[in-house]
Formats: structure tokens, sequence, C-alpha cells
């Protein structure tokens, strides 16, 4: 590999949602272009699939328990509550902004959602959520869209076009956009097509302001449709086994993108004695894919032991988990969610990187991405 510190500027996108059926069935030339003439792979997402823990160790190039985020929230044991896992300082790892800093360069975080500028605004030349952007950057840009649209990715990419026509001296441009829009529309739908058209022409249009940058892309989930929810509390209370607690990784800021449900969970017991029941409860619910033990969680998936339940459960393709006022609900036929092994299928994509990258083999997952830039040469 060439080296790992780059003197030309990066572009890194991390499309929100894009699995590899919206990759492949939408009408995307620009990006399937990059694909072709550059370094093309499907590679595997981070488990739990959802934004957080992806987003991090595509941000840090680092597996979760490098970084010790494991998901859009946790379970704080001291006061019995779940908490957001948005905070900076629970990233144990440098971010590549962070890395880039010590080497002189400076990195401009541009995303859609405000939590991703709270995840990781230090070291940063610029951080900006289109969800909530300062006075002066709407005064030049205009109001952005409401983060529940389509068309906020729209304005966000506009902005990181200009920025990369005005603004030579950021060396790493780091661009999160939203899901929303994946789930509202399958790959195949009116609406999804178009918002993923007109996306594939602004990075288009990012790539002519930029020739001289490498772009390097790829998505932290993708997404399916969801048929029915399990409460896992109630579903246990029900069988006369109190948990202790039950949380959805999902659990974050935007509950209509998804209500908080994901295909995975975590639960903890009451007492030890429980664990033998409280599997065999969550085994035989429709649509439970899974259910491990904590040591198999973190072996399996390299998550932060403590902040993973006793058990860990995956859902099959269509089912879901999260706190509701009923222990199962069939969903409607336009929810659309993540979080299973059914949604780790993403691209990654590489154009314009001067000098040579490893094999293909060497990149298996989307956190692959960045994981190689601004690292210290070995000794």
């Amino acid at each position: 590999m060439s080296s790992p510190n780059p003197k030309q500027r990066l572009v890194i996108a991390l499309m929100d949602g894009m699995g590899m059926d919206y990759f492949e069935k939408s009408p995307m030339p620009a990006l399937q272009r990059m694909g072709r003439e550059g370094f093309y792979r499907p590679v595997q997402a981070v488990v739990p699939t959802v934004t957080n823990v992806n987003n991090v160790s595509v941000c840090c190039g680092a597996w979760p328990n490098e970084h010790g985020i494991s998901g859009n929230s946790y379970f704080d044991a001291a006061s019995g509550q779940a908490v957001y896992m948005n905070a900076a300082d629970l990233i144990r790892t440098e971010t590549l902004f962070q890395r880039a800093r010590r080497h002189g360069v400076r990195g401009a975080l541009l995303t859609a959602k405000r939590k991703t500028v709270e995840l990781f605004h230090k070291e940063t030349e610029i951080a900006i959520s289109a969800e909530a952007p300062p006075d002066e950057w709407v005064a030049r840009y205009g109001d952005p869209p409401d983060i529940y649209s389509s068309e906020i990715n729209e304005w966000l990419w506009r902005v990181a076009i200009d920025l990369l026509r005005t603004r030579p001296d950021l060396g790493v441009f780091y661009i999160h956009t939203t899901d929303y829009p994946m789930h509202r529309w399958a790959p195949e739908e009116e609406g999804s097509q178009g918002h993923l058209s007109r996306i594939d022409s602004l990075i288009g249009e990012a790539r002519e302001a930029a020739p001289d940058a490498a772009f390097l892309v790829t998505a932290d989930h993708g997404m399916n449709r969801k048929r029915r929810c399990w409460d896992l509390v109630r579903a246990c209370s029900e069988q006369g086994i109190p948990l202790r607690f039950a949380l959805s990784p999902e659990r974050d800021y935007y509950i209509r993108h998804h209500r908080n449900f994901a295909g995975s969970a975590w639960v903890w017991l009451k007492r030890p004695a429980d664990l033998q029941p409280v599997w065999e409860i969550c085994r035989s619910l429709e649509g439970v894919e899974c259910v491990l033990s904590r040591e198999e969680t973190v072996r399996q998936f390299r998550l932060p032991g403590e902040y993973v339940g006793d058990l860990m459960l995956l859902g099959d393709r269509d089912t879901v988990f999260g706190d509701m006022d009923q222990t199962v609900e069939e969903l409607p036929a336009t929810y659309r969610a993540h979080g299973s092994l059914h949604e780790a299928d993403v691209p990654l994509i590489i154009h314009g990187w001067e000098g040579e990258l490893s094999p293909k083999e060497t990149f298996s997952h989307n956190l692959h991405l960045t994981r190689f830039l601004f690292r210290e040469p070995p000794a």
C-alpha cells in the first residue's frame, strides 16, 4: 500500500442506509462508474447494523471493541435507564479528524444528523449538521429541509460541493447523509429512485469540483421491510420471568424513522439463574433467528463487553424488537428498518486514490475504508 498519510484531499461519504440492493437497483451512473474505474467491493457492516456503531467504526477505522461504541444507546446500570450514545468522550480511539490533525490536515464534518456532530466534533475545522446548522450557514446556503425528508441530503451535498470549490485548505471531508428515504421507500420505489438519482448527480458534481481528491464511499447498513415487533420485557414477563432491562440498539432521536425498533436486541437478567429459561423463551419467539451469550456476542461481533447484555437476540429478515404497549405487533406494510444480519451487505468504493491499495481481500468490512488513513508507519 502507498503512504497511509495522503497528500491529496479526501472525500469520505457515509451513505446512511444504502445497502447493496439500493446501490445495484438505483440509477447511480456516477457512483457506479467510480466503482468500475476505481476500487469496488461488497463488504459487511458492523453488527448491530445501526448507525452510531458503524459511523464510529468508519470514522475511526476501528472495531467496536477498540472504539467503545456499541449502538445508538447503551444501558446505564446505575440509573437503570437507556442513554444516548452520542458523546464524543465515549470514543476510546482517535477519529479520522484527530489522526489527520496530527499530520497537519484540516477536516470538515458535514452531516444530516446532529448526533454525528456530537460524536465527531473534536479536532474538526468545520462541523455542521443540516438538522441544526449555524445561522451563518443558513444565510449562505438557505434553510435546509426537514430532517424527515430526502431533500436534506441534497442540501448537504450542495454545501460539500461549494466547500470543495472554495476551501482548498480543507484536506478531509466526511459527509454523512440520513437514511430517512430508505426507511420510507424500497429500492425499486419511485421515491427512492428519484432520491438516489439526484444524490448521484451531486456526487458527480463533487467529483468534478475536486478532480484532485480521492473519493471513499461506503454505507453504515442496509434496510428491509419488517413485519413484526416483539417487546421482550413483556414476552418474558408473560412467561413468569421478569427482565432487568431490554434495549434496542437503534434507540435514538429519530423516532419517526423507525420507532426505535431494531433487528437485534440485548437483554439484561435480574438473576443469573434466569439465563437458561430466558434463552428458551426468546428462542421460541417467532422470527428470532439467534440468541447469543455475552461472551459469544463479544467474540463474534467484536463489541465492547461492558455495553452488551447477558443475551443478544438477532431477528430474521422480518423481525424487530423494541418497547411497546403490547407484546407483539404486526407492523404496517410501509415499515422498514435495520439492525439484524440481513442489513449487513453494503458497498465500498475508492476512486482517485493516488498510489496502490492493499488487495481486495483486506477490505472485508466498511470500517476498512479508512483504517489505513493517517496511521503512523510501522517501526
